[in-house]
């Protein structure tokens, strides 16, 4: 079995219990006195055990000066924006970028259980890391290329609602992608060269060639997704080049407010662990603000644009039904997605993007530290996110697996208690 590494999340239950032990015979005239330093006590300690966990940034004004805990003006009305001055500084080039050496982030986005925590999780992120790349950049331009003309507005489309948001964010792609990556892409009169493939993305000429949505998916390795405020106060995603999402299709969301999104996917615990605190950050969402968020799951196939383990793309009958049961471990990849958030600041459209990192478990379980944390975070899945997930197609396998790996590791003289000095969520 995996060694099982329990965090201090419980402070509160924790410093109850340690007053408690101090003060048997306190008479009950100091219990309210005991209760209010008790929670003192315990918001500092959650404090300062998240700034260790996540890092200071988490909860300071980030390199960019935004700060997720500035308030939002509370004079606007639901579904309208009143267009922002703010304009996204000019990024720095990424520092010797190559699409030939330059390898994905390794990101690893697992924590120990024995607890598994439902939270939005994002961060404050730097203005020049909106878009990552790197040298798998021409398989994912490939697999897009093929898929806009195989599946075209099953997979890229802008509903008239959106049309301006999905020129606006266009137009914020041209402008960042050859100052950020000069070796891929310049500017050009029509609009943007990539230099790698050749070819021109337009984005000047009246009408434009093609849905905006699909231009923008040409450009990246992320999916990227539009949502609207409506006077309602809900957001409804409105447009979005969704071409490599492995386990959901944009024609079935398209058009749905946030929640909707989410229930119609069984999201786990969403209704009482994430709708308040997401509905809540959207509204506060500012032109400023820059943040992201890192998930994970398992997929047993290699398909990255779409998971056939739960039937045909096509198919009305999805799930994980359809997968083979213990598939052998050279079928298991980590699918971990690092999605980020930002407000277009004319049309106030929020952008979601979604980067995949696609990875088989067979080299992941050769990195120090990770296959024993994985197993670990596996089993901290509650009975809804292993069903969510299909966790029983596949743990037999997988499991051991990794608690084999995790042995060789400790086997050859891997010291736990130093992990976090070399690895820091959520690398």
């Amino acid at each position: 079995m995996v060694v099982q590494r329990e965090h201090s999340y419980d402070c509160f239950q924790e410093i109850c219990s340690l007053v408690a032990s101090f003060t048997p015979k306190i008479s009950s005239i100091f219990t309210p006195i005991i209760i209010i330093i008790t929670a003192f006590l315990s918001v500092s300690y959650a404090t300062t055990q998240y700034r260790k966990r996540s890092g200071k940034n988490n909860l300071e004004t980030p390199p960019n000066g935004v700060s997720l805990f500035d308030e939002t003006p509370k004079d606007r009305s639901p579904g309208v924006w009143n267009p922002s001055s703010f304009r996204w500084p000019k990024p720095a080039p990424f520092a010797d970028w190559s699409i030939e050496t330059t390898k994905p982030l390794p990101y690893r986005p697992f924590k120990y259980g024995p607890k598994y925590f439902v939270t939005m999780g994002i961060r404050n992120t730097n203005y020049d890391e909106w878009i990552e790349m790197d040298n798998e950049f021409p398989r994912f331009y490939r697999e897009k290329a093929v898929r806009i003309s195989e599946r075209g507005q099953k997979c890229c489309r802008t509903l008239p609602e959106a049309f301006p948001a999905a020129v606006e964010l266009l137009e914020e792609l041209v402008e960042y992608l050859p100052s950020r990556y000069p070796s891929l892409y310049e500017r050009v009169d029509k609009g943007i060269k990539n230099l790698w493939s050749g070819e021109v993305i337009d984005n000047t000429s009246q009408p434009l060639p093609e849905d905006p949505m699909q231009s923008v998916g040409r450009l990246t390795q992320d999916d990227m997704a539009i949502l609207i405020e409506r006077p309602d106060g809900d957001y409804y995603l409105l447009a979005g080049a969704i071409l490599l999402a492995g386990f959901w299709r944009l024609e079935d969301k398209l058009g749905m407010p946030l929640w909707e999104i989410h229930t119609s996917a069984g999201v786990p615990h969403y209704r009482e662990k994430l709708e308040k605190s997401m509905y809540k950050f959207f509204r506060r969402l500012k032109a400023e603000d820059f943040v992201t968020r890192n998930n994970y799951t398992l997929q047993i196939d290699d398909n990255l644009p779409w998971s056939v383990s739960v039937g045909d793309e096509d198919s009305n009958d999805l799930g994980w039904h359809h997968a083979e049961q213990d598939p052998p471990i050279g079928k298991h990849h980590l699918r971990s997605e690092r999605q980020s958030l930002r407000r277009l600041p004319k049309s106030g459209a929020i952008v979601f993007g979604i980067h995949t990192y696609f990875s088989p478990i067979t080299e992941l379980a050769k990195e120090d530290y990770v296959p024993g944390r994985l197993a670990s975070a596996i089993r901290s899945w509650d009975e809804t996110i292993s069903s969510y997930k299909g966790t029983y197609t596949y743990e037999k396998v997988l499991l051991k697996y990794l608690d084999e790996k995790h042995r060789e590791q400790i086997q050859r003289g891997l010291k736990l208690e130093e992990e976090d000095q070399r690895r820091r969520y959520p690398w």
